[in-house]
């Protein structure tokens, strides 16, 4: 690792000027540190994220370019939308943010491991219960009407953005479903993008795409200053059209 990096201060949770990372691959910023709640929440609104392996220090990225999805660019094709006309799942917001992460931390990340450590799905936890952290969580019914969940994603919302973390699937179409009910959630109350951090062949057919790191910077903090209603965030059931 390049032994110039910005090696965070246990004191304090101030991160460098977000230029640092331009000298690095990908936007490595920092790393150091810790997962403490206020450490996250000054990450997440100047756009950074901690992205790590296990074995590895935790590492704060600030990528250039960097991934969003225009909320009315997302992109629903033609076999997804005969797939949302025929209802097969029951959509939630907030209900189960503890299995949603655990889900996705099943996922394999690099090598066969996972970038969701457990000291992660406790930070991330963390800011659920402060009211940062969100899920959305998509569940079949079987024939004794029990719900079982087939899929879901989690993010950190800061006022208007939302930066979306992880999500998975057990059934096709569920991350999907999860993805399109957060959008069309934020649609309600005129939230632009979602912020994907990295781009990747699923997003991107779901209509994500890069826009130059100032870009993305300048949609943050416009995002950043609206105020949402205190019960937006609330528990409840969601749909999709």
């Amino acid at each position: 690792m390049n032994q110039r990096l910005h090696h965070l201060d246990a004191n304090n949770v101030n991160f460098p000027d977000l230029a640092f990372s331009l000298s690095e691959p990908n936007g490595l910023l920092a790393v150091g540190g810790d997962l403490s709640p206020a450490r996250l929440i000054a990450a997440y609104q100047q756009g950074i994220f901690p992205w790590y392996g296990d074995n590895d220090p935790i590492m704060w990225w600030s990528p250039e370019p960097r991934a969003i999805i225009s909320i009315d660019e997302l992109r629903i094709n033609r076999s997804l939308r005969k797939a949302i006309k025929k209802n097969p799942f029951e959509i939630t917001l907030n209900q189960d943010f503890t299995a949603v992460t655990q889900w996705c931390a099943d996922a394999p990340f690099r090598d066969g491991d996972t970038w969701i450590l457990p000291e992660m799905e406790s930070a991330y936890l963390a800011l659920h219960k402060l009211g940062y952290a969100h899920s959305i969580e998509v569940w079949r019914l079987d024939d004794s009407a029990n719900k079982i969940l087939v899929g879901g994603l989690y993010g950190i919302a800061i006022n208007g953005y939302f930066s979306g973390e992880s999500m998975f699937y057990k059934e096709a179409n569920a991350s999907k479903f999860a993805l399109v009910a957060l959008a069309q959630l934020l649609h309600t109350v005129d939230i632009s993008f979602i912020d994907c951090q990295l781009l990747n062949p699923f997003l991107q057919e779901m209509g994500a795409k890069e826009v130059p790191r100032s870009t993305f910077i300048n949609l943050l903090n416009k995002a950043k200053e609206k105020v949402l209603s205190h019960d937006f965030w609330q528990a409840r059931q969601l749909t999709i059209s």
